[in-house]
């Protein structure tokens, strides 16, 4: 199973990680890489870890309630199991940029928004229950924002294996 551990950028450096315990480095690491499908995949994960499986939920739950990781969960496939899924992207000038982030991020739909360093510098995913969805939450979040959603659907999937270590 495919896991997402999302952790937002701290205010003074989107890179900064040193503020990780060895622990922590070691678990976002190994989560990266998805939880086995087993009856008992925590027990199995800190198992490889070298902690027990209390620790592990233990130090899980503690970046969640600390802001470390935003969220942690299963990703599911929106567009095999009959919704819709899109890449948009957005021109957000900079005195605007954190209302507008946090006017996306209120939206169920959107899967994770990122900055970047671009005249389009607002990129997020959206995922919906039906294709449709797509168009009918672009439209709502022109409508809250002011600004123009670009909508980037996907011509063809590539899987690649992301792994980002800290």
């Amino acid at each position: 199973m495919s896991v997402m551990a999302e952790r937002p950028p701290s205010p003074q450096s989107s890179d900064d990680i040193s503020d990780f315990t060895n622990t922590e480095r070691a678990i976002i690491n190994r989560l990266q890489l998805g939880l086995p499908l087993t009856e008992t995949p925590y027990r199995d994960v800190a198992e490889d870890l070298g902690i027990d499986e209390q620790d592990l939920l233990d130090h899980l739950q503690a970046m969640l309630a600390d802001g470390t990781l935003t969220r942690f969960g299963p990703m599911f496939h929106a567009g095999e199991m009959g919704g819709g899924l899109t890449l948009a992207a957005m021109r957000i000038p900079e005195a605007d940029f954190e209302r507008v982030t946090e006017q996306v991020n209120s939206f169920e739909e959107v899967a994770h928004n990122y900055r970047r360093e671009h005249e389009l510098n607002m990129w997020f995913v959206l995922a919906t229950e039906t294709p449709g969805g797509i168009a009918e939450t672009i439209e709502r979040i022109e409508t809250l924002t002011g600004y123009p959603v670009y909508n980037m659907p996907k011509e063809q999937e590539f899987h690649v294996h992301l792994h980002f270590e800290v």
